[in-house]
């Protein structure tokens, strides 16, 4: 996208400010106010009633869609594109009003298609009411492979979150409840944290900076001086204290977009109400305490602890009276210095110890520039315990691990700045915290997290917004160490990434059960290609394996000219087909058998598997009428949500969605004549309607025709599915697409998911997020909504520095995703990464993660095929380099050398971008097929980062002369760690084996002269002659 005060080399953004289409409209999803009293429960049957949903309104206008009320879709010739920019400032200061709810809000219920709760005052989960009582807490790190069940259990396969302001009492504030008396430890200034080990020693005494104040905000008072008092007795319990009042009082403090139900109680009424306010949010009015220094620095725990605090359980416990717990007359004094340079690596004062990063390299000279080893991401210049708390870069990267502290020292660099995440990575070890409360910022709604700073053992400030909290008295116990008032030394502060149980008040409405709706072409040329018998084998094999509960439903729609419903009712003998063969006009026959309980119906729904593939085999009919079939799947999924998969075999031809071909085989060079973009708004619309109700859309695209993938995959780009093309699959003619869709319809069957998701990421003040690249649809300025999110997808978002960030020395970004997991539990998994800010152009580029840079370039490159021309993008990718290039050899480099001179941090960003350039999704020439060619730039816009690279830039590796030279060793076998080799064909020699690593795929290269041994012991054949002509052609490996 493009950079500030560089139009010509940038890229535009996509669905800009400007348009905003289905975005800033009235609350999606209400939370209904039930009459009849009653409340959730998993084990009553049927209480997602399926009822019929109500027709969709006419059209208004041609190119106008009229969406929950009050959203409107731009003109079809203004559409530009999967990316969605938006803009937005950073956090306001402290001061302001509470958010108005503007716009037209619906008074009445909502049917079952908005997909709406209904919860009562005798409910489960009203709002205002305490949760259940927890018993103690639950925290563990549990591989994820281990099953989970009940609500203590520790790791599920999910992920989610979301984005607004719940009940301060309940979703973190920082009030402490009850009665209690707190006051600021005496004698000296207040504790603060420091970068150094809990536990260990203090820090040597030394002259403190000067200290740092945010701007416009003086210092507000000198320390605390006085005896502490005495703290009050009492007895902690389990559960949360009565939070009525709290919430009520919150509701009226803090603003928050609630709506009170009849009862009284406060009901939540849109997904940025639970999660809470990103960076557009109001900050709560409330001062800051008068006697705090708001210098900026970032800690985890401070050096030590007051006697009164040591070794101390919680008032109450057993063992110990509460009389007897009190606070001595005076603290120590613990002076530690303010953070500084001495605080960051050597290198940020004055790069001396990281030259390498900086050092020229001549890419005309130099030719093995490439590592032996996977290239890893680049340090953060930070002490390093506080680095060993920073997130894993395959969870949370940024383009830039030196922040510049000026957007014109940015513009200079001529990067781009931006985050890419894995935010739902499968992990084998992964923190889980249960707790009536979730701490979190009373401002930005930032969660505690290792970087916040602890003032005394009662306030910590956020590390994004600067405002400073209170400890909740939950939060003194440790659950890790059971020792009560350390919580510095919690999970929450010791865990960039951690994932919370979130309680009732983080649900619009019960946790949906887990709801697969499976879409099959059954056209003639569908017959003809035989996938209905590879999909349903892999089907029926891994039918115990799909993610869910008791409560798991699954269905079946099978459509050619017209469209076939399956009931599945408890009795039959064998399933009954329902034909509805008005496709202008679509309505579901017997609903509430259409939808099934999985573990109930087991036996009907194998038969129907088995005897599939056979029912169509004689069928001569070639229409086929994808879009009613996705409207009627749409109408059954909408009352819980869900999962749709449709499989298609050819280009949509009647009914509504249907397509008419647009590719010319003569003309695919031509880049001003290429339709990247959608021929018909249908796709986008219905997308958009589904991730209203929290149904995502997953597309099999299996064709060996054109079948405009421009046009059919807004359906799940815009409803947060994936895609996956085919390209001439045929059950005879093309075995290695047949093995391809096993090998990935299995992973896809069995992988965790999360339902109902949102995702909000957040950042320090001074900076903003304006764009975001992925498969979702932005609801509310910076939510982003994900009906489904899954361990194999991936985001990105580009950043400008909007505030100098002057005085400031670290930054903070979070990601929070909120989800319902397969077992029916709302989760919280958060993911936080700090980074250092620097003054000079040098720290910049020493800094510059050139895989994360190529990464975010891939994407604004899409966006910028689709919005202009190919030719535009890929002189936009060629810019980027000779830009960045230009700028360190006129701005950085001291003496003048001829040749091509890059940094070393740098010096494989034009190798990266060169292999851009040669992707199916930038190259010209007639090679690759318009489908083709969508569908790698899908890829580019939903993969991992690590996926990515391998996907533009494989590794290759020599594998006939394996050694134990730096092999790993993982549980008691021995992995070879071969040297990677350069993709230069000079690489490979008829003597070896070569394999290729691509990241989906992999290649086995053997040469004519490669070893009987080896290919006796690999192939299983006695030499290269008697190799299968078969085996030669099917190179595609999977892992």
């Amino acid at each position: 996208m493009a950079q500030p005060a560089r139009p010509p080399t940038g890229y535009p953004s996509q669905n800009g400010a400007g348009q905003q289409p289905y975005s800033n409209g009235p609350v999606q999803n209400q939370l209904m106010h039930s009459s009849d009293g009653q409340g959730y429960s998993p084990s009553v049957p049927g209480l997602y009633s399926h009822q019929m949903p109500a027709k969709v309104p006419p059209h208004q206008t041609s190119g106008q869609y009229n969406y929950s009320g009050s959203q409107n879709v731009s003109q079809l010739n203004n559409y530009q594109g999967p990316g969605q920019t938006l803009n937005r400032p950073p956090v306001a200061p402290f001061s302001g009003s509470p958010v108005q709810q503007t716009g037209p809000v619906p008074q009445v219920l909502l049917p079952a298609l908005q997909n709406s709760a209904a919860i009562s005052s005798a409910g489960s989960f009203p709002p205002g009411a305490s949760p259940p009582v927890l018993s103690n807490w639950q925290y563990s790190q549990t591989p994820v492979s281990q099953p989970v069940g009940s609500q203590t259990s520790h790791l599920a396969h999910m992920t989610g979150t979301g984005s607004a302001q719940p009940p301060s009492s309940l979703s973190g504030d920082t009030n402490p409840p009850g009665n209690y008396q707190y006051a600021a430890s005496p004698g000296g200034p207040p504790l603060q944290n420091s970068y150094m080990k809990p536990g260990s020693a203090p820090p040597p005494v030394t002259q403190p900076l000067t200290p740092l104040h945010p701007p416009a905000r003086p210092p507000l008072g000198p320390p605390p001086v006085g005896g502490p008092p005495l703290i009050r007795p009492s007895t902690l319990t389990a559960g949360p204290p009565n939070t009525q009042s709290l919430l009520n009082s919150a509701a009226n403090r803090d603003g928050n977009a609630t709506s009170a139900a009849s009862d009284g109680s406060v009901v939540q009424n849109s997904y940025d109400a639970i999660e809470g306010g990103g960076l557009m949010a109001t900050p709560h009015p409330s001062p800051a305490p008068p006697n705090l220094k708001m210098n900026r620095s970032v800690g985890y725990s401070y050096p030590t602890l007051p006697p009164g605090y040591q070794n101390t359980s919680p008032p109450g416990a057993p063992g110990m009276q509460a009389s007897a717990l009190q606070y001595p007359d005076g603290s120590k004094h613990f002076h530690q210095p303010a953070l500084g340079t001495n605080h960051l690596t050597a290198s940020m004062g004055g790069l001396s110890l990281q030259q390498e990063g900086l050092r020229p390299v001549n890419l005309l000279q130099e030719r093995n520039i490439l590592p032996m080893t996977l290239l890893k991401a680049p340090v953060p210049n930070l002490h390093e315990d506080i680095q060993k708390l920073n997130c894993n870069p395959e969870l949370f990267r940024c383009t830039l691990t030196n922040i510049p502290q000026t957007q014109a020292l940015l513009n200079k660099a001529k990067l781009p700045l931006g985050l890419l995440l894995h935010p739902f990575k499968d992990l084998s070890q992964l923190p889980v915290v249960t707790s009536s409360t979730i701490v979190r910022c009373r401002s930005c709604r930032t969660y505690i997290n290792p970087f916040v700073s602890f003032l005394d053992q009662r306030r910590w400030k956020c590390n994004l917004c600067y405002r400073v909290n209170d400890v909740p008295e939950e939060f003194m116990y440790n659950p890790v160490t059971r020792v009560y008032g350390e919580p510095h030394k919690r999970p929450e502060v010791q865990n960039a990434t951690i994932e919370f149980m979130a309680p009732s008040e983080y649900m619009l409405r019960p946790p949906q059960p887990p709801v697969y709706l499976f879409v099959f072409d059954v056209s003639h040329n569908a017959v003809e290609t035989g996938y209905l018998n590879t999909v349903c084998q892999t089907l029926l094999d891994n039918l115990d394996l799909l993610p869910g509960n008791t409560r798991t439903k699954i269905g079946f729609i099978t459509f050619d000219s017209t469209i076939h419903f399956y009931s599945l009712q408890e009795g039959l003998s064998q399933p009954q087909m329902l034909i509805v063969s008005d496709i202008e006009d679509v309505f579901i026959p017997m609903p509430e058998n259409l939808l099934v309980n999985l573990n109930e119906n087991k036996e009907l729904i194998q038969d129907l598997l088995r005897t599939l593939p056979q029912m169509f085999t004689k069928s001569l009919e070639t229409q086929s009428a994808l879009g009613p079939a996705l409207q009627a799947a749409f109408k059954l999924m909408s009352p819980t949500g869900g999962r749709i998969s449709v499989f298609q075999t050819q280009l949509p031809s009647v009914g509504m969605g249907a397509l008419k071909s647009r590719e010319e085989p003569n003309q695919r060079a031509t880049a001003k004549d290429i339709h990247l973009t959608p021929s018909t708004d249908f796709y986008k619309k219905l997308a958009l309607d589904c991730s209203g109700q929290q149904v995502a859309v997953d597309l099999f695209l299996l064709s060996g025709q054109y079948s405009d993938l421009a046009s059919l995959g807004c359906i799940s780009r815009y409803s947060a599915g994936s895609v996956y093309y085919y390209q001439s699959y045929h059950h005879k003619h093309n075995p290695v697409q047949v093995e391809k869709l096993q090998k990935e319809l299995k992973r896809y069957l069995t992988r965790k998911i999360g339902f109902e998701a949102v995702m909000r990421i957040r950042c320090t003040k001074g900076l903003s997020i304006h764009t975001f690249h992925g498969n979702f649809f932005v609801r509310s300025t910076d939510l982003l909504s994900l009906p489904n999110v899954n361990p194999d997808a991936g985001y990105a978002v580009q950043m400008s520095v909007e505030e100098s960030l002057t005085d400031m020395q670290v930054v903070s970004f979070q990601s929070a995703l909120l989800y319902t997991s397969s077992k029916g539990e709302r989760r919280i998994r958060v993911h936080t990464m700090c980074l250092p800010v620097v003054t000079t152009l040098s720290e910049v580029y020493l800094g510059a993660d050139v895989q994360a840079i190529t990464g975010l370039l891939a994407n604004m490159a899409v966006d910028r095929s689709v919005s202009a021309t190919l030719s535009d993008a890929r002189d936009a990718l060629v810019n980027a380099v000779i830009d960045s290039l230009s700028a360190y050899r006129s701005s950085v480099l001291s003496i003048q050398q001829p040749g091509l001179m890059a940094p070393f941090s740098l010096r494989l960003f034009p190798l990266y971008v060169l292999a851009l350039l040669k992707q199916k999704a930038f190259q010209t020439g007639t090679n690759a097929r318009l489908d083709e060619r969508i569908f790698t730039m899908c890829q580019v816009k939903n993969q991992p980062l690590v996926y990515l690279m391998l996907m533009t830039h494989p590794s290759l590796y020599r594998v006939d002369n394996l050694t134990d030279e730096g092999a790993l060793n993982i549980n008691d076998r021995t992995i070879p760690q071969p040297p990677i080799l350069q993709l230069s064909v000079e690489k490979l020699s008829r003597d070896g084996a070569y394999l290729m690593d691509a990241g989906s795929v992999m290649f086995l290269w053997i040469g004519k002269n490669c070893g009987q041994s080896f290919i006796s012991q690999v192939l299983g054949v006695p030499n290269y002659g008697s190799i299968p002509q078969n085996m030669a052609k099917t190179l595609w490996i999977f892992p």
